[in-house]
């Protein structure tokens, strides 16, 4: 379990199945937590650092997310926040693109976009404080990587990156896997020639040899790397169109579904 302090606030990074991260955001007193799959690490968390729960914050229905709602709840009854077009029954507090919330106890503003694609309710939390950004985005962007299209379109998914690749450069990003070895291997087969990626490469190959998470990541770090933030690079779009993935001249958002394709299958 690993804390990154913020100003007068900390995550943690609470490792949950087989590579879900689960975050517990805390004052050393309250905490709020974003997708919580499984309830019983969170609970222990909370005993451990004598903390009191006082929100559930979820981004997609997928049950890696939210199979530990009930049992939270009645650990605590707390607010669910969630996405207003998702089917959450949980959720007290729906909420879509536009949305503000200040979290009950804590020092905690955040503003909601809406990131379809991988599912069509997807939603993403951002904490615009100068210093101390933040973005809670599920299962839309991974650290070096995105998620799979299961809903919406590649259009859809490209657009919600975009939105995301908008936010500061120094915003950290926490993503809810540990998908960052898998999809970088995959970026240095679409881009070979990016000496930032290689970089990550070796920098995030040593964190996982000292059992480390990758993540968060940053905006400025993904947007150097990421190949499903970079599809408009054309050294990308000459991989696609080499590997006879990707006619000549076609509109970007092709690109982008030619490489989620690729990802799906390599």
């Amino acid at each position: 379990m690993t804390s990154i302090p913020r100003s007068d606030l900390t995550v943690l990074a609470i490792p949950a199945f087989k590579d879900n991260y689960l975050w517990l955001i805390h004052d050393g007193v309250k905490a709020a937590v974003v997708d919580p799959g499984d309830a019983e690490p969170i609970i222990e968390a909370l005993t451990a650092n004598n903390l009191a729960l006082t929100a559930i914050l979820l981004t997609h229905h997928h049950a890696d997310h939210i199979g530990g709602v009930q049992q939270l709840l009645a650990h605590a009854s707390v607010p669910v926040f969630g996405p207003r077009n998702d089917d959450i029954p949980a959720v007290t507090h729906p909420l879509a693109q536009g949305d503000h919330i200040r979290l009950r106890g804590l020092e905690l503003a955040l503003s909601v976009l809406d990131v379809p694609g991988h599912t069509l309710g997807h939603i993403a939390y951002v904490r615009a404080t100068a210093g101390a950004r933040w973005l809670f985005c599920g299962d839309t962007l991974f650290a070096g990587g995105c998620g799979r299209v299961f809903e919406g379109t590649a259009a859809q998914m490209a657009d919600s990156l975009g939105k995301l690749a908008a936010l500061p450069n120094d915003t950290k990003v926490f993503c809810a896997h540990e998908y960052t070895l898998a999809n970088l291997r995959f970026a240095q087969a679409v881009e070979p020639g990016n000496a930032d990626l290689a970089k990550r490469v070796e920098v995030e190959t040593a964190k996982r040899a000292r059992n480390e998470p990758t993540v968060p990541s940053t905006i400025a770090l993904e947007k150097a790397t990421n190949p499903f933030l970079r599809y408009r690079e054309p050294a990308i779009v000459d991989t696609l169109v080499k590997q006879g993935r990707l006619e000549a001249g076609a509109p970007p958002v092709h690109a982008f579904a030619a490489l989620r394709e690729w990802k799906n299958t390599f």
